[in-house]
C-alpha cells in the first residue's frame, strides 16, 4: 500500500468516525443540558428522562423538585401520573388473556359484558375487544370523558357499560379515528369479568413485578403508599403552583385508560420488555408476551391521515392497540403521550434501532414542550438527524399558540364585563335540566347571581354571566379545570328556557371537557 492509499484510507476512516459521532447518541451530560435548557424555556417544575439502548439503560435521570412546595427534588425513581402512556398496559394485559386461551381479540364485548350498549344495534352486536383500544368506535374526540373528568363525580363504570347508546355518531363505524377514553375503562372491565381480579391488581401482579418495577403503581396516589411522588403543578403568569392530585375511585372505576403511576427506570424496563417482543431477565429468559402479541400490538388496526414532513418524510401513521405508529426517516416509530391534570408524558420507541425514550413531566401547560422538545431532540441524535432547535420551535408554537387562547378567553370576559343584563329574568331560566347521560343540573341563585351546579359531578358549579343573545360564560369555582363554559339557551315564545347546548369557551380547552356532547331539557321549573 503506498503512502497516498495509506492517507486516503485514514481520511476515509477519520470522516466515518466523525460522521457517526454526530450521528451518534447524546451523552448523559448532553442530555443534562438539553433538559436544564427546555426546563428554563419553559415553566416546569420536574422532569424525569429515561433511554434505553441495545437492552440497556444508559439514562435514567431526575431534574427540577417533586414540589414547589418542599423542594424536594426528582431523582430516576420518582413516580409521575403517565395518564393515557397507561393505556398500553391494559393491551398488555388483554394481550396475556389471549395467549391463556381466556379470551380472542376478536370476540364480541356482549360475549363478555351483556350489558355494554352502543349507539344503535348494530355497533353493539358486532362490536370486538379491539374496537374498545382502537379509537375507531364512530363516537367523536372524548365522547363521554365528563363521566370522569373533573375527578369527584358519581359515575360508576356500570353507568358508562351503557351510556354510550345516548351519543350521535360522528363517523362510521371502524371508518375513523377519534381518541376516546370511556372504552378504555370498558376494557378495563372486561379485563376484570375474565381474569377475576382488578385491573389494579392484574397490572401490579402480571406486568409490573416480573418487571421489577418496584417503584410503579396502579392505585391512586392517596392509596398507593408511594412517598417519592411528584405533585402536579399549573403555571400562570410565569409562575407554578401545585394542584389536587387526579384520583379516580377504584371501586368506582378503574385505570385502564390512565391510571399508572411510574419513572425513568421503571418505564426503561418496560420499553426493553416490548424491544426485546415480550422477552425480560438477565439472559432474557423470561416471556412476558409473545412476539406474536408484540406484532399485533404493534399493527396499525386504525389509520390516521399522515401530515407531510420534510424532516422525517413519512408514509404511514396509525393506531395498535394501546400505540401511534408512524415511520421516521425509514424507520418504525412506536409511541404514546399522556396529559393528566399537571401531568405530561412522551413515550417514544425505534424497535430498529433498539432504541427507547421517555420523558416525565410535572407541570402543566410548559411540560407538553419539555417532553415533545427533550424526546424528539434524542430521538433525532439516533436518527443521524441535525439538531432541529426543537426547544426553541416549541417555545415559539407554545407561546403563539397559548397566546391566541388567552386572546379568545379575555375577548369573552371583556364582552361579559361590558354587557348590560338588566333585562334578564332568571325566573325564565331557573330549574332542573336533564341529559340522558349526564344526568341533572341546576340553575338556580345564589342572591342576584345565577349559578350552575351538576347533580352528578360536583366540581362543575359556578357562577353564569349573561355573555349576548341567549347564552351565559359559566365560570367554574373550582379555577384548577382551564374549562369555562358557554351554557347556551333555547328560549319557547315567552322567553322561558327550554333546553341548554355547551361548548368550551377557550379554543385549547381539554378535550375530554366534552361539554358539546350535552343537551339538557328542563325537568321543572323554580
Amino acid at each position: 500500500m503506498n503512502k497516498s492509499t495509506h492517507k486516503s484510507l485514514i481520511a476515509i476512516l477519520i470522516a466515518f468516525i466523525v460522521s457517526m459521532t454526530a450521528a451518534g447518541q447524546l451523552s448523559s451530560r448532553e442530555i443534562d443540558g438539553l433538559v436544564e435548557d427546555a426546563m428554563e424555556k419553559f415553566t416546569v417544575a420536574g422532569v424525569a428522562v429515561g433511554v434505553v439502548k441495545d437492552g440497556k439503560i444508559i439514562h435514567a435521570r431526575g431534574y427540577g423538585v417533586r414540589s414547589v412546595e418542599t423542594n424536594a427534588s426528582v431523582d430516576e425513581h420518582t413516580s409521575f401520573a403517565i395518564a393515557s402512556n397507561s393505556k398500553a398496559f391494559t393491551t398488555t394485559a388483554l394481550a396475556i388473556l389471549v395467549e391463556e386461551g381466556k379470551l380472542s381479540w376478536t370476540d364480541r364485548v356482549i360475549d363478555y359484558i351483556p350489558e355494554f350498549k352502543m349507539y344503535n344495534d348494530y355497533v353493539t352486536q358486532n362490536f370486538i375487544i379491539q374496537d374498545l383500544v382502537t379509537h375507531r368506535s364512530g363516537l367523536g374526540l372524548g365522547a363521554g370523558d365528563l363521566q370522569k373528568w373533573p375527578s369527584g363525580s358519581d359515575f360508576t363504570i356500570a353507568d358508562m357499560l351503557t351510556n354510550f347508546q345516548h351519543f350521535e355518531p360522528v363517523s362510521a363505524f371502524r371508518t375513523k379515528y377519534d381518541y376516546d377514553n370511556i372504552l378504555y375503562l370498558v376494557a378495563g372491565e372486561l379485563l376484570n369479568r375474565v381474569s377475576g381480579v382488578s385491573w389494579e391488581v392484574f397490572v401490579k401482579e402480571q406486568i409490573m413485578k416480573p418487571l421489577n418495577m418496584d417503584n410503579s403503581y396502579t392505585l391512586p396516589a392517596s392509596m398507593c403508599g408511594a412517598n417519592n411522588l411528584a405533585t402536579p403543578h399549573l403555571a400562570a403568569q410565569g409562575k407554578l403552583r401545585t394542584i389536587p392530585f387526579y384520583e379516580l375511585d377504584p371501586e368506582k372505576i378503574n385505570g385502564a385508560a390512565g391510571g399508572v403511576l411510574s419513572n425513568a427506570n421503571d418505564l426503561c424496563r418496560w420499553m426493553m420488555v416490548h424491544l426485546n417482543e415480550g422477552r425480560y431477565g438477565e439472559s432474557l429468559e423470561n416471556h412476558l408476551f409473545s412476539p406474536e402479541s408484540q406484532r399485533e400490538m404493534w399493527k396499525i388496526h386504525t389509520t390516521i391521515d399522515v401530515r407531510p414532513d420534510s424532516r422525517y418524510n413519512p408514509h404511514f401513521s396509525g393506531y395498535g392497540l394501546g400505540w401511534r405508529l408512524n415511520d421516521m426517516n425509514g424507520k418504525l416509530s412506536v409511541s404514546h403521550t399522556g396529559d393528566l391534570s399537571g401531568m405530561l408524558s412522551k413515550t417514544i420507541m425505534i424497535p430498529d434501532l433498539e432504541l427507547g425514550v421517555v420523558v416525565l413531566t410535572n407541570s402543566y401547560y410548559g411540560g407538553a414542550g419539555v417532553f415533545q422538545a427533550v424526546s424528539q431532540t434524542i430521538v433525532d441524535s439516533y436518527l443521524g438527524l441535525d439538531d432541529f432547535g426543537w426547544t426553541g420551535k416549541y417555545l415559539e408554537r407554545y407561546l403563539a399558540q397559548s397566546g391566541e387562547a388567552e386572546e379568545v378567553v379575555e375577548q369573552v370576559w371583556k364582552i361579559v364585563a361590558e354587557t348590560d343584563d338588566a333585562h334578564i329574568d332568571p325566573d325564565h331560566y331557573l330549574g332542573i335540566y336533564e341529559d340522558n347521560w349526564f344526568g341533572k343540573i341546576k340553575i338556580h341563585q345564589e342572591g342576584d347571581q345565577l349559578w350552575f351546579t351538576s347533580m352528578r359531578s360536583p366540581k362543575l358549579t359556578g357562577p353564569m354571566f349573561f355573555y349576548k343573545a341567549n347564552a351565559f360564560a359559566i365560570k367554574w369555582e373550582q379555577r384548577e379545570m382551564d374549562a369555562d363554559a358557554f351554557a347556551i339557551f333555547s328560549l319557547d315564545e315567552e322567553g322561558t328556557a327550554r333546553s341548554i347546548t355547551m361548548k368550551g369557551i377557550s379554543p385549547d380547552i381539554d378535550f375530554s371537557y366534552d361539554f358539546q356532547d350535552l343537551y339538557f331539557v328542563r325537568t321543572e321549573r323554580e
